[in-house]
């Protein structure tokens, strides 16, 4: 019998290393959680045998208990990076299967080709869906969607309408000749601005300004003419079929006439459609003795807004922020939590799945129902201990070589009474 006494505790010493090694192994593994074996003692009795005269037969290992206290956290420059400070998992689905759903605490967060959130296996980040204001509109782990960043928002809009708000001074000279843009000598001052065709695609629009009559001092009566000439990229933009549009100023240097003209119909070069384009200068815009300023510039066009960044506040909501200053709420992040973690099977990858012991899984987010805060920009590292790990694994290997060493004099004193009987 003390033959397998002996050989119960090699076996118990050995699930005890296997354990252990199993922690050491994945100490570097984001999200691991450490497991420790449990042992019971085996003791051989019946009901004919008193208590005082009962004598051991060994132990046996009970099980590994999964230990889910708190690993550290590490800060990254990710905004996907996610980690739960506190009770809770990450739900997602493998590739997306609506049927399947695996909880990890490994909140290492990617996008994919397809712009789903994912992990290092592909695995699909649910998040709860929201509306505009980024208010959940449906709760329940069976509710939950997959995280998609969309890679545009809105809908190209074509510039129709440009303003001015400028100074031209008073003290320009009179151009003559003949106008031409890549001649600065044949035109007093120059502004640009950017407008949009009707696909969305920015485009240059420059106006140049050529002075061509000053007003008389002696005469309060008297104007003084401006010339105006826009080209977008190198096409020109004409009015009435004129190449330029005239702007006339009082002898005190108000805007009389001039001061809004829209364009004949034009396609811009690689554009799809004709548009037109009011320009317009306002009241603000006058000739007096300051230098040529522009005061504002504006246009009421705008592209398709292209996704620039991501964040993940403390309530898990996700927002989406694109280049034409749209900001989306996409979902808030999904945290389940479970009655007794423990009890949860463990896949391998960093996942769980939920089990009878663990409980049906407890629909919660940030800071509800349970569970943790969350924190973005930051990673759970392993709950592993290198150094009492490698303590525990010195006192395994010592129990290791004990039951080894009884089971070697167990050898030595059977072979001495059998060759005590030859």
């Amino acid at each position: 019998m003390t033959f397998y006494t002996a050989l119960s505790g090699l076996q118990a010493s050995q699930t005890d290393m296997s354990v252990i090694s199993h922690n050491l192994a994945n100490v570097a593994t984001d999200g691991f959680k450490k497991s420790r074996t449990e042992f019971a003692d085996v003791i051989a009795t019946n009901l004919a045998v008193a208590p005082s005269a009962a004598v051991g037969s060994g132990v046996v290992a009970k099980g590994n208990v999964q230990q889910f206290g708190q690993g550290s956290m590490v800060q990254t420059s990710n905004a996907l990076d996610l980690a739960i400070s506190g009770d809770g998992f990450f739900a997602v689905k493998p590739n997306g299967n609506a049927a399947t759903t695996d909880y990890t605490r490994n909140g290492a967060f990617s996008v994919d080709a397809n712009y789903n959130v994912v992990d290092s296996n592909g695995s699909h980040l649910q998040v709860y869906p929201v509306d505009g204001s980024g208010t959940v509109v449906a709760t329940g782990l069976d509710s939950t969607v997959s995280l998609t960043l969309p890679p545009t928002s809105g809908v190209a809009t074509p510039t129709t309408n440009v303003q001015y708000s400028l100074n031209l001074p008073s003290s320009a000279s009179t151009m003559s000749g003949t106008f031409d843009r890549f001649d600065p000598s044949t035109y007093n001052n120059s502004t640009s601005t950017t407008v949009y065709d009707s696909t969305g695609n920015p485009l240059t629009m420059t106006t140049y300004f050529r002075r061509t009559s000053a007003a008389d001092p002696a005469n309060a009566a008297s104007t003084s003419t401006w010339d105006a000439y826009s080209f977008i990229g190198d096409q020109p933009v004409t009015t009435g079929g004129q190449d330029h549009t005239t702007l006339t100023f009082s002898s005190t240097g108000q805007l009389t006439s001039g001061g809004s003209s829209t364009s004949d119909p034009i396609t811009p070069n690689g554009s799809s459609a004709a548009q037109t384009i009011t320009l317009a200068y306002g009241s603000s815009t006058t000739q007096v003795a300051s230098p040529f300023s522009v005061a504002s510039r504006s246009q009421n066009g705008s592209a398709i807004g292209q996704l620039q960044g991501v964040t993940v506040d403390g309530t898990g909501v996700v927002k989406a922020s694109y280049s034409n200053g749209d900001v989306k709420p996409l979902g808030m992040v999904a945290i389940a939590n479970f009655s007794n973690p423990e009890g949860l099977r463990q896949l391998g990858n960093g996942y769980w799945a939920q089990t009878g012991i663990s409980g049906a899984p407890i629909a919660a987010s940030a800071g509800t129902n349970g569970a943790g805060s969350l924190m973005s920009g930051m990673i759970e590292q392993s709950n592993v201990d290198i150094t009492e790990e490698l303590v525990n694994l010195i006192a395994a290997q010592r129990n290791f070589q004990a039951n080894a060493k009884a089971l070697d004099t167990d050898n030595q004193i059977s072979q001495t009474i059998i060759n005590i009987r030859s």
